[in-house]
């Protein structure tokens, strides 16, 4: 729960939120920098959709799977309204079973799986290896929202022939993986009990399209396919999908800057006392016994970071421009006073 105001306990926390946070620290939502979200900030050029977008029904031959299917290197590939869509429905389709979720990591995922009737096992990463010869099914997140934690392809897929022998499954959330597809487990989809989730909010940019894709053998899709009903992606999300998914110009040029702006962030906050803990490039994760304190500090000047109470820490995700990069400095100032060390710029 976020420190400061209260949050309804039928829904979890997440990210962004401004609305909330404006209402209680008394700032008008256009007076927030948000970097609660995780969301790459420069996000992928939406242009003028064609008035057909709004007119037709979604049509499953309009090019969408094909360009997924090159993007992300899956033979067997379905376009959800985003992954949250897929990770909400896949509990439904096993009878109760044994669920290792990983922690700290993407809270959804156990909630999921417990309101569906399952018996739920948190698992830190210390103890997969064990968990995986105990449960029926594993969900992990790679890269790890919020830890930043990576899982060797190799030993995935290990992990995933010792639930598949005895019919279970292993469920790999790649929300964050578009910075590294190479080391993705998409192009291992014909493989039963391998569920990959994909989605275009983060590297994207395009969280409000609701946009995902779930890559697993054809039997389970279609299941799942079945399970969500017809036109489950509107017909404006997957054009915008389509485009994006085939703009190679854009993915390579973005990838650059969101590593370079990626280590910028980890130097600013070392700088300023609150060297990360774990991360990837579009978030920095900080745990630390002053989290609250921090979260609170920095949201009275306005600035938003998710607040993690087990264990206690922030994520910060990126400023969008120069000017947010010096807000957030100034912010920072306030908080830990005196920079130490040399770090970027």
């Amino acid at each position: 729960m976020n420190p400061g105001w209260s949050e309804s306990t039928a829904a979890l926390a997440h990210g962004g939120r401004i609305l909330a946070a404006a209402r209680h620290y008394g700032i008008a939502p256009d007076g927030w920098l948000d970097l609660s979200t995780g969301i790459n900030p420069h996000g992928w050029p939406v242009p003028a959709l064609p008035s057909t977008c709004w007119q037709r029904l979604p049509e499953d031959d309009d090019g969408l799977v094909a360009a997924a299917r090159t993007y992300y290197g899956a033979a067997h590939i379905l376009p959800v309204a985003g992954s949250q869509a897929a990770l909400q429905m896949l509990p439904r389709l096993r009878p109760a079973c044994r669920v290792g979720v990983l922690t700290p990591g993407y809270a959804e995922h156990a909630l999921a799986w417990r309101r569906a009737g399952h018996r739920v096992q948190p698992v830190s990463v210390p103890e997969l290896p064990d968990a995986v010869a105990q449960c029926d099914v594993m969900v992990l997140i790679s890269p790890n929202n919020p830890t930043g934690e990576r899982f060797n392809p190799e030993r995935l897929l290990d992990w995933h022939g010792a639930l598949a022998a005895r019919g279970g499954w292993l469920v790999v959330d790649e929300a964050f993986m578009d910075m590294t597809p190479e080391t993705s487990l998409c192009a291992a989809d014909a493989r039963t009990g391998l569920i990959v989730l994909r989605s275009l909010g983060k590297f994207f940019g395009l969280a409000g399209l609701r946009m995902g894709f779930v890559c697993a053998v054809p039997a389970l899709l279609d299941r799942l396919s079945a399970a969500l009903g017809p036109w489950a992606v509107s017909t404006p999300a997957r054009h915008v999908a389509c485009t994006a998914l085939a703009d190679r110009v854009w993915q390579a040029d973005m990838r650059k800057r969101l590593a370079a702006d990626g280590g910028r962030l980890h130097d600013l906050l070392v700088r300023h006392g609150l060297a990360p803990t774990g991360g990837c490039d579009l978030f920095q994760w900080v745990a630390t016994p002053l989290a609250a304190d921090r979260h609170t500090a920095l949201a009275r000047q306005g600035i938003l970071t998710r607040y993690f109470d087990q264990p206690p820490s922030l994520r910060f995700g990126l400023p969008g421009s120069e000017p947010d990069w010096a807000r957030l400095e100034t912010a920072l100032l306030a908080v830990h006073g005196t920079p130490t060390g040399t770090g970027s710029p």
